[in-house]
């Protein structure tokens, strides 16, 4: 029985080869267009920043949010690198709608690599732009006084945090795009639904203390998982991370999958 199951198995494990080999292709042709550009993650990171600096000392002083015995800078700066991975995943779609009208989705759309490949790989690389930007931010946190655990362990779990959080929010972006078609509709979209989805989450303040329907939109909001995820690695802070893991990889597998089902419409 052992013999005939060896063929279908090394065919598999061929397949799951093949196919991260692309993956990791697109990711890394995505992450080149950087260096045309080597400032991008620079002026992104400028607003999460102030965020930080401005928001998170002002609060600290005049002591407004209740956050236990944590400082209230060290229970935000996990939050503002969430919102960070947050500004730049969201409008990736406007990427795919260029690349639409220089026709190179076309191009590749036609390539024997699967759409949820080519999703995939462009979803991660959102997420290692994120991660670069975490890095920054995290510095500014330290310099500030933050208290973090540096234990490496931890920070390999940062590091998956953001590229989940990430890859559902570029997926999210991309879904967009292949429903409304145009950047000025996504930059609209994009822009309604940032912020709404930072304030429905616990980025800035615990969620005992929001108002019964936002507290219901944060239970379904993966940005929150993301920041329970980012302070109980970062700070310490009391949570499930099998439950924000099991929620970040869930949002992250629908959001590839709808994404590269409305891929197509783009192409059109």
């Amino acid at each position: 029985m052992s013999v005939p199951l060896a063929v279908p198995l090394g065919g598999w494990a061929e397949s799951v080869a093949r196919l991260g080999s692309r993956v990791y292709t697109l990711c890394l042709v995505e992450l080149q267009k950087l260096r045309h550009d080597r400032t991008e993650l620079l002026t992104r990171a400028i607003q999460p920043i102030l965020w930080l600096v401005i928001f998170g000392t002002t609060f600290s002083r005049i002591r407004a949010i209740p956050t236990g015995n944590v400082p209230y800078l060290d229970y935000l700066a996990p939050g503002i690198i969430a919102q960070s991975a947050l500004f730049v995943s969201i409008f990736y779609g406007i990427q795919i709608i260029w690349e639409r009208d220089a026709g190179v989705l076309t191009k590749l759309l036609v390539t024997p690599t699967p759409r949820a490949a080519l999703v995939t790989g462009k979803a991660f690389a959102a997420g290692v732009r994120s991660v670069v930007q975490a890095v920054g931010v995290s510095i500014v946190a330290a310099l500030l006084g933050v208290s973090m655990s540096w234990n490496p362990l931890r920070l390999l779990g940062v590091v998956v945090v953001v590229v989940l959080g990430s890859a559902f929010f570029a997926c999210l972006s991309v879904t967009i795009a292949g429903l409304v078609l145009k950047r000025d509709r996504l930059m609209g979209i994009g822009q309604a639904i940032t912020m709404p989805l930072f304030f429905a989450s616990n980025a800035l303040y615990p969620v005992e203390v929001m108002p019964g329907w936002v507290r219901a939109i944060s239970r379904v909001n993966p940005l929150s998982y993301e920041v329970s995820a980012l302070r109980g690695l970062l700070i310490r802070t009391p949570t499930n991370l099998w439950l924000d893991f099991g929620v970040l990889v869930l949002a992250a597998a629908v959001g590839i999958a709808a994404a590269s089902a409305l891929l197509g419409r783009l192409a059109r």
